[in-house]
Order: structure tokens, then C-alpha cells, then sequence
């Protein structure tokens, strides 16, 4: 690795205020936990800069850097929580050619399974899963890995999409004679997908996941087991 490596934070992008914040306190403290690393943030949706634009301008500078095309020290690293559509296709696009190797999307991963699980609440007699809603295969396989692992009665609810919604989901635990009943928050960063689940009829909602400390360090790892592929590679 050389001295000036690069982490470039793709997330996807929010106007909530809160959400901004959340996503921005996790890339400082990433790079509070890395002195030297530059982190940059970036993004694939609603919000500037562009992954394309940052890509763009981490290969130019690391180039004009070292004096030789083609040859940079970066790795893009989507604060994501699937390998969906914004990995496959807009950060695939973003780094084409360039030679800057992307890493797995932070999630399905056990931090964000054991944050989940402390932050329940103990009575909880059944859980809705609540995510973005998604027809990418990939999506659904890993949100329903990450359903399976979590204690008690399960059940899948949505905020977008085709699949049950949350409120309808809760109520038909309601009715089935649950009584206390939790929502756990498979969502990054606060957002109006977030803000529904607290008007969805539940008695509890987890925060969001980026506000656990150990996504952090997850960040990290993706970072550097990237890093060492790219070293043993040769490349």
C-alpha cells in the first residue's frame, strides 16, 4: 500500500437532514479510526458528488501523483447493505477501466445482525424485518439470511416496493395476538423509509444501523481485504 491510499464511501443518498448527518459522522469515523486514509464520500443517488465524478478524480490525482497512467491506490467501498442494482450496475459503471478494485456492499454481515439483536427490546413477542423493498434476487436472498438469524417469530415487511408493507405486516401480527411487537430497522441511515416505520402501529423501532460504532470497523475490513487482494494479485 502505498502512503496516500484512498477509500471512497459510495452510500446511496438521502434529503432527510438526519440522514445526511448519520452518513457523514460514518465516514469521519472511519477515517478517525485510520489516520492517513483518505476517505471520500460519494454517492449514487439524490445527494453530490457522484461516485462517477469522485472516481474520475481520485484516479487523476493519484496518477498525476505517482506519474504514471493507469496506476492508483484506491478502493470504492459501498455503504450499502445488498449487492443490488446500485453495485451491479451504477458503481460497476463508475469504476470501468479504471483499474480501482470495489468491495462486497457492507451488508448481509454479522455486525449489523448482532446490532439488531441488542437492540430489540427482550419482550418483544414478534419482529418485523423492515427493509427497502427490492426485485433484485440478490436483495431478497440476503435479506431473508439476515430474517432467518434473528430469535423468535419473523416476519418480512417493506417500505417501497411489491412486498408486504410494514404497517400491514404489523397489523396482521396485532391480530394474530401478538402484543408486543418490534420493528427491526434494516436501514443504514434515517430517511423517509426510516421515518414510516415509527408511524407503522409498533411498539418499538430499532435506530438505524449506521449509528453502531462497529460499522466502522467494518468499513475497515472491506478496505483492507481488498487492499491485500490487490497486493497479492500483483497489481
Amino acid at each position: 500500500m502505498s502512503e496516500f491510499p484512498t477509500l471512497i464511501a459510495v452510500a446511496h443518498g438521502t434529503r432527510s437532514p438526519a440522514g445526511r448527518r448519520q452518513i457523514q459522522e460514518l465516514a469521519a469515523s472511519v477515517a478517525r479510526r485510520r489516520p492517513g486514509l483518505d476517505v471520500r464520500l460519494c454517492y449514487v443517488d439524490v445527494q453530490e458528488p457522484k461516485v462517477a465524478d469522485v472516481v474520475a478524480g481520485v484516479g487523476r490525482e493519484q496518477e498525476a501523483r505517482r506519474g504514471r497512467p493507469g496506476e492508483t491506490d484506491a478502493v470504492v467501498v459501498p455503504l450499502l447493505l445488498s449487492c443490488g442494482y446500485h453495485v451491479r450496475v451504477d458503481i460497476a459503471e463508475a469504476v470501468a477501466g479504471t483499474g480501482i478494485p470495489v468491495t462486497a456492499p457492507l451488508g448481509p454481515d454479522d455486525v449489523f445482525l448482532e446490532s439488531l439483536r441488542r437492540n430489540v427490546p427482550g419482550g418483544a413477542d414478534a419482529i418485523v424485518l423492515a427493509s427497502a423493498g427490492s426485485s433484485d434476487p440478490l436483495w431478497v436472498q440476503g435479506i431473508r439470511e439476515v430474517a432467518a438469524e434473528l430469535p423468535g417469530r419473523v416476519e418480512l415487511g417493506y417500505t417501497s416496493g411489491s412486498g408486504p408493507r410494514v404497517a400491514d405486516v404489523v397489523a396482521r401480527l396485532r391480530a394474530d395476538g401478538a402484543r408486543n411487537v418490534a420493528i427491526a430497522a434494516y436501514l443504514l441511515a434515517e430517511g423517509l423509509f426510516y421515518r414510516t416505520l415509527h408511524n407503522a402501529g409498533a411498539d418499538s423501532v430499532t435506530p438505524p444501523l449506521c449509528q453502531d460504532g462497529d460499522v466502522a470497523d467494518l468499513v475497515l475490513r472491506r478496505f483492507d481485504s481488498a487492499i491485500l487482494t490487490t497486493v497479492g494479485s500483483g497489481l
